[in-house]
């Protein structure tokens, strides 16, 4: 299940893919209003994001945040891995986090192991097909 941070950082993050690139900082103020985020909680999620490369900041009066790449540049995947994670619902399948569960007698025979693996393969290939300017096409092409 998607988390509220991870929405969280969702909202935040199509809210300043549907700034111009060349605009002014968004103010943290104004991402915290508009995608209805604690302002407290976005600057943890937003100190994340920046550690990530996925966005930029300008300190000062006229500062704020902007995309560090084009938004077609990042994915849904991109942003889910860094707030939550790994993708992966059982670590032994885990591409960037692997462990092997306590309780498996046998990885090559495991049930569980096989259908998480189609899982996190599935839910990667759509997290990361999906771009933050299809999203926000998408919400303009629904508008």
């Amino acid at each position: 299940m998607l988390t509220q941070r991870s929405r969280y950082g969702l909202r935040a993050m199509l809210l300043l893919a549907r700034e111009p690139r060349d605009g002014p900082p968004v103010p943290m103020s104004r991402i915290a209003h508009e995608a209805q985020v604690p302002r407290k909680f976005l600057e943890i999620i937003l100190t994340e994001l920046k550690g990530a490369s996925l966005v930029t900041s300008t300190r000062g009066k006229q500062g704020g945040f902007h995309l560090a790449r084009p938004a077609h540049m990042i994915s849904f995947g991109d942003i889910i891995r860094t707030i939550e994670g790994p993708l992966a619902l059982v670590p032994c399948v885990s591409r960037t986090a692997y462990k092997k569960c306590k309780d498996c007698k046998s990885e090559e025979a495991c049930e569980i192991r096989k259908a998480m693996m189609t899982v996190r393969d599935d839910t990667a290939r759509i997290l990361d097909g999906t771009s933050l300017a299809q999203a926000v096409s998408e919400d303009l092409e629904a508008a």
